[in-house]
Parts: C-alpha cells; sequence; structure tokens
C-alpha cells in the first residue's frame, strides 16, 4: 500500500494500535503512564523542569499547531503562562489528573485537525505564521513530542534513582 506523506506525518503524531513510535518509546500520554503528583511535581535540579511543566509545555504547543491548523473560533490555552505553565498549587493528584486529561485532550484535537488538513496545503504557509508551513509545523510538533517525551523517560528513572543520587553512589 502506498504511503503518503501525510500518512507518515499522522504516523508520527499517533502510531496505529499496537505500534510504537520510529524511535521505540511512548507517546506524551503513554510516557505519563504511573507517574504519580508527586513524581510529576519533583525537580531533579532547582533550575531544570519537571515532568508536570514538561506534560503542560507539550500540551501548550500541541495546542498552538493546532490553532494554525483550524480555522474556527479557538479559546485561548487554559493554563498560564503558556508556554511552561507553572505547576498548580497544591499540586496534588486532582490536579495532576486533570493536567494529563489536558494533555490527552489537546493531542486528541491537534491529531483529528491534522486528520481533516487538506494534503495539497501541507506546503503553504498559514495566514498568521511567518515562515513554516502546515506541513512543518505537524512535523516539528511530532519531534517536539519525541524530544520532551525522552526528557520525562530519563525524569522517571531520575525519580527511580534519586536516593542513589543523593549519596553519590552508582547503580551497576
Amino acid at each position: 500500500m502506498p504511503v503518503t506523506f501525510m500518512d507518515l506525518l499522522l504516523w508520527n503524531l499517533q502510531p496505529p494500535p499496537g505500534r510504537k513510535s520510529w524511535h521505540g518509546g511512548p507517546s506524551p500520554v503513554g510516557a505519563l503512564r504511573g507517574v504519580s503528583a508527586a513524581q510529576a511535581a519533583w525537580h531533579a535540579t532547582p533550575r531544570r523542569k519537571s515532568i508536570w511543566e514538561l506534560a503542560l509545555h507539550i500540551a501548550y504547543w500541541k495546542y498552538t499547531v493546532r490553532r494554525h491548523l483550524e480555522t474556527s473560533d479557538r479559546p485561548r490555552f487554559p493554563r498560564r503562562p503558556s508556554n511552561f505553565p507553572d505547576q498548580p498549587k497544591p499540586a496534588d493528584a486532582a490536579a495532576w489528573s486533570r493536567d494529563v486529561g489536558l494533555l490527552r485532550e489537546e493531542h486528541e484535537r491537534l491529531v483529528a485537525a491534522v486528520r481533516t488538513l487538506a494534503s495539497g496545503r501541507l506546503d503553504a504557509i498559514p495566514p498568521e505564521g511567518r515562515r513554516w508551513t502546515y506541513g512543518e509545523l505537524v512535523l516539528g510538533i511530532a519531534a517536539h513530542d519525541a524530544y520532551h517525551t525522552g526528557q520525562i523517560q530519563l525524569l522517571k528513572r531520575l525519580w527511580q534513582e534519586r536516593s542513589l543520587l543523593g549519596r553519590g553512589m552508582r547503580r551497576g
């Protein structure tokens, strides 16, 4: 079966059921399965982002790319500041569940918007855009997902080994 560029874009955003992303890792939403609010809120060092902050950042950029793809009314992103929204206070399980839901919703809405994008528009620059085409935006958000999902996976491992790290011990 011939594969179109649009098929490849969609596959990179949302692999078919039973298939993993090309890099072998999970999607951003998949990477958050089993992550507790405490784990999500933890900072490996004071100047680094938490899993929670990365999840909200990923949701924001999915929202932003979708804004360029859709012509309908677009409400504002529900969290502030937009690019790296603050963790809520309290950073509890209920708030974490809501923010994971926000990421899941923005992912689903983005995939739906890409599915309706006419392949003939892939080389066009959105009216409010400056330099990137629709195709570049979709490819870019898939790469953005992979990059930050890798950070989330690393933070999950650091969380598991934080007591060893704090004592200067090494594993293996």
